[in-house]
């Protein structure tokens, strides 16, 4: 087999062991999802070796879904990491084979502080299962290894209940877009989602206009002010118009030599799109897409123009 067939076999073999956990999950995992979404206190996810690493982004993945969630490597409790244990917290405890000595001597402790275990292993007959509250079946037929030793398409298996675990907590607590991004600040959903009008909006330099103003000199406004529009405000910057770059050339079109003579308010659009200063930039690009228009109107609670909102702010 060519190297390529060799990495598609694997892809294959660890797909296969991902569609055999489904007929696997039982109750326990109704359980699991419970104890979790219950719990006052933490999630602590725990697992030795490669388990640990899995266990490291399940726990990431709780956290940033809505559940507090962290990892501890057992080997560390000996050593003062006891502590953050409480009876108010669940304990996932990961290992395929269920007989990982160094979690094994880990469990008792979690036992007399009264957290509930969520155990994922391969074997329910293992000790792991015996003393957990609840065990999902991470069972594999075999690993897409080769040899059948490293550690592959089983913890493909784990990562994946893991997920499920995850998404079924969502599912459970509406978790919605605006929750995630107050978890993922940094990333462009978040930017979207938490960040305002007031935080992007043109206030300097706008490009105001009388609606008596003439469209020549209109012309020369709009184009200094490089948003492609001029915007109609009486003496108290309340808004009165609209006028767009498309505005001024139709209306070229249109007159041709009496152009000159006509006035702002013969072109403006009266009841410009707005929004005030906290309105998510997910909800103006929203209006944007919805009214096919490039730039949102920024106002208070009397129409006074606070800025101007276009197309690249948004990005």
């Amino acid at each position: 087999m060519t190297s390529r067939e060799i990495g598609i076999q694997a892809i294959r073999d660890e797909a296969q062991a991902l569609l055999d956990l489904i007929p696997k999950m039982d109750d326990g995992f109704d359980r699991a999802v419970d104890l979790m979404y219950d719990c006052h206190g933490k999630v602590i996810v725990t697992g030795v070796g490669k388990s640990g690493h899995i266990g490291a982004k399940i726990a990431a993945t709780l956290a940033s879904t809505g559940t507090p969630a962290f990892f501890v490597n057992p080997l560390d409790v000996y050593h003062g990491d006891l502590g953050v244990i409480t009876p108010d917290d669940v304990v996932i405890a990961i290992s395929n084979s269920g007989q990982t000595d160094e979690l094994l001597r880990f469990i008792p402790m979690v036992l007399h502080i009264g957290s509930p275990i969520i155990a994922m292993s391969g074997n329910p007959q293992s000790l792991l299962a015996k003393y957990s509250t609840c065990h999902l079946n991470i069972s594999v037929a075999r690993e897409a290894c080769p040899l059948n030793l490293a550690p592959t398409s089983s913890t493909t298996a784990t990562l994946a209940m893991g997920d499920a675990l995850a998404i079924a907590l969502m599912q459970k607590r509406n978790f919605r877009p605006q929750d995630f991004a107050h978890f993922h600040p940094g990333g462009e959903l978040g930017r979207k989602l938490l960040t305002t009008a007031a935080d992007v909006m043109h206030r300097d330099d706008l490009p105001l206009l009388r609606p008596d103003t003439h469209l020549g000199e209109a012309v020369i406004l709009v184009s200094k002010g490089k948003l492609g529009l001029g915007v109609a405000v009486d003496d108290d910057r309340r808004i009165l118009g609209l006028i767009t770059d498309g505005d001024i050339r139709r209306a070229m079109e249109r007159w041709q030599a009496q152009f000159f003579d006509r006035t702002v308010a013969d072109i403006m659009t009266r009841e410009p799109k707005t929004v005030g200063p906290d309105t998510k930039i997910s909800d103006v690009q929203r209006l944007q897409q919805q009214h096919k228009i490039h730039s949102v109107l920024v106002v208070d609670a009397d129409r006074h123009l606070l800025g101007i909102v276009d197309h690249y702010s948004c990005f």
